[in-house]
């Protein structure tokens, strides 16, 4: 995997695959606008141990699911994170329609072949149109 800490990964991540992306929150949180037009609040939880340590559980997910769409305005909500997620936490995010990035997706994301929103099930349609459409 690319040595990205999470707390500094997915702003340029975004904004490499052409989208605007700001921090926001938290060290590493980041709200972002993709070519087609689609809002990302993406929150970054970094794990010392990486998979090896605890696992994110629903908490964090709740956090998301209360502010991404509210607060931030967002079309996708995600967690990134260079861990894992509970096995708790993989079908609430399913239910309440948060994105969960963990090391392998990120690696993947990282390593420059695909846009994050093409590494991801489920994604929500333009809200403009592209050069795809």
């Amino acid at each position: 995997m690319t040595h990205w800490t999470t707390a500094h990964s997915s702003s340029p991540l975004m904004r490499r695959d052409g989208c605007e992306a700001e921090r926001i929150g938290g060290a590493g949180d980041v709200r972002a606008t993709d070519p087609a037009g689609r809002v990302w609040a993406i929150q970054c939880k970094h794990r010392r141990d990486g998979d090896r340590g605890s696992a994110g559980g629903v908490g964090v997910l709740q956090q998301v699911n209360g502010t991404a769409r509210q607060v931030h305005g967002a079309d996708i909500g995600v967690v990134l994170t260079n861990g894992r997620f509970s096995s708790k936490a993989i079908p609430w995010s399913r239910e309440h329609r948060i994105h969960l990035v963990d090391r392998r997706v990120l690696g993947e994301w990282a390593a420059g072949s695909r846009p994050l929103w093409d590494l991801l099930n489920r994604m929500p349609p333009p809200r403009r149109p592209t050069a795809l459409s």
